[in-house]
């Protein structure tokens, strides 16, 4: 995971990041960052525990229920939750009637939570503008401080994801 005063700029460097003024962002629940692309969502220690404990499963059945293993060219595997077939989160559901969402809003990732204040997002204003192309939230609603964004990119780098090294990797670092 990148660094987070690395993604912001503040870090061995004079030059204030982009969102210096703050950068508006409320959650409009639209769940285009949830479904119809395929991506990871990658758990940390607590996030596996908060969604065992929302879930009341053990860990084992959670683990072969909803996750997998994502292999990386770079390194050792990452733990992430499965997708369904059409790309959707494997916890977004369209009830009969109404709109669809998280099934486990209240105890959704650390990931799921931090967007779009994601260091690769606040790596540079073309990148907030790109995510903000898909995301009817950003640019709209609550302001985020600078000091607001810094503490989701610090949240993020205190709860690293889960890894486990592969026979491959585990003689290298």
């Amino acid at each position: 995971m990148e660094k987070s005063k690395g993604a912001s700029g503040l870090s061995g460097s004079r030059q204030k990041p982009f969102y210096a003024s703050g950068l508006r962002f409320s959650c409009t629940r639209c769940s285009a960052c949830c479904r119809y692309e395929s991506g990871y969502v990658f758990l940390s220690r607590k996030d596996l525990g908060v969604l065992v404990k929302a879930l009341n499963m053990g860990y084992t059945e959670f683990m072969e229920t909803y996750c997998r293993w994502v292999p990386s060219l770079a390194g050792p595997e990452r733990l992430s939750l499965r997708e369904k077939s059409n790309f959707d989160c494997i916890f977004w559901v369209q009830p009969q009637e109404g709109p669809g969402g998280c099934s486990v809003y209240n105890a959704r990732p650390l990931q799921c939570r931090a967007f779009p204040f994601w260091p690769h997002v606040l790596g540079s204003q073309g990148s907030w503008k790109d995510t903000a192309a898909d995301c009817p939230g950003m640019e709209h609603g609550r302001l985020y401080t600078a000091e607001d964004i810094e503490a989701w990119l610090e949240r993020q780098e205190a709860e690293p994801i889960i890894i486990r090294k592969t026979e491959r990797f585990k003689g290298g670092g």
